[in-house]
This record gives C-alpha cells, sequence and structure tokens, in this order.
C-alpha cells in the first residue's frame, strides 16, 4: 500500500467522521460509522486493483459495507440508515457527477452521455448492494424475532 493510499484511506475516515456529525450522530455510533467510511474506501482501493469494472467494485463493496453497517447498528441499537450513508460518503461519484455536468455546459453531448451513463452506473450499483443486503437483513431479523 502506498503513502497515496494511506492518505486517501485516513481522509475517508475524516470525511465520513464530519458527515456523521452533520447526521448528529455522537459517541460509538459516529466511530462505527467513520470506521464504515475508512473501510470502504480502503476495500474499494483493495478491489479496483484486482476488478477492471468499476461498477462491479462498487457494488461489492457496497454490499460489504451495508453488512457490515446492519451488524454495527444492530450491536449498538441504532438504525442502519445513517450508518450505511455514513460510511459509504467515500464512494458518492462526486467525480463522476462533475464531469457529467461539466460535458453538459461545455456542450459536449457524446462526452455528456458516456459520463452519465457511467454516473448512473455507480450510483445503481451503490443503491443495488444497499438494497440487497437491507433486504435480506429485513427478511432474516424478522423470521428471527418471529420464532
Amino acid at each position: 500500500m502506498t503513502g497515496t493510499e494511506i492518505i486517501q484511506i485516513v481522509t475517508a475516515f475524516i470525511g465520513s467522521l464530519c458527515f456523521g456529525i452533520l447526521f448528529n450522530m455522537r459517541g460509538k455510533k459516529l466511530i462505527a460509522a467513520a470506521v464504515g467510511g475508512l473501510f470502504s474506501w480502503g476495500l474499494f482501493i483493495l478491489f479496483n486493483s484486482m476488478i477492471s469494472s468499476e461498477p462491479l467494485t462498487y457494488f461489492i463493496v457496497a454490499v460489504i459495507i451495508s453488512m457490515y453497517s446492519e451488524i454495527m447498528a444492530r450491536l449498538l441499537k441504532t438504525p442502519a440508515a445513517p450508518v450505511v450513508t455514513t460510511s459509504l460518503i467515500p464512494l458518492i461519484p462526486g467525480g463522476s457527477l462533475y464531469y457529467t455536468m461539466s460535458s453538459a455546459f461545455e456542450s459536449d453531448f457524446s462526452k455528456f452521455i458516456e459520463k452519465a451513463v457511467t454516473t448512473l452506473e455507480l450510483a445503481c450499483a451503490l443503491a443495488l448492494g444497499i438494497i440487497i443486503v437491507t433486504a435480506l437483513s429485513q427478511l432474516i431479523f424478522s423470521r428471527v424475532r418471529s420464532k
């Protein structure tokens, strides 16, 4: 792991920590969410070096971090939504969205379409990973509670 990657991971922790503060998270919940941000970017770096498809990388990381968030939410007796949202903040495709809008303002419509499709792929990969884990955890925990 290079020094740049370590700086990126630490920055992901700090970014998630600050976003958790905006969500009024405190104490162990805030730390769990910030550590989730650290893990999400670390996993992204790891899987991005092994997998050539960026949307697939986003999906895999979203699934893993969503599982982490569901577990932490149960342990800390808090809703999972703020934990998963804060943990996945480093993966929000802001750069891709910026280049999409920049292409639109420059009237480069072929580049706009290309960037827009990429941005949508990344956003959908994140959303799908979250939805699958959330639905499965709801199903599992509702069956456990009913027994």
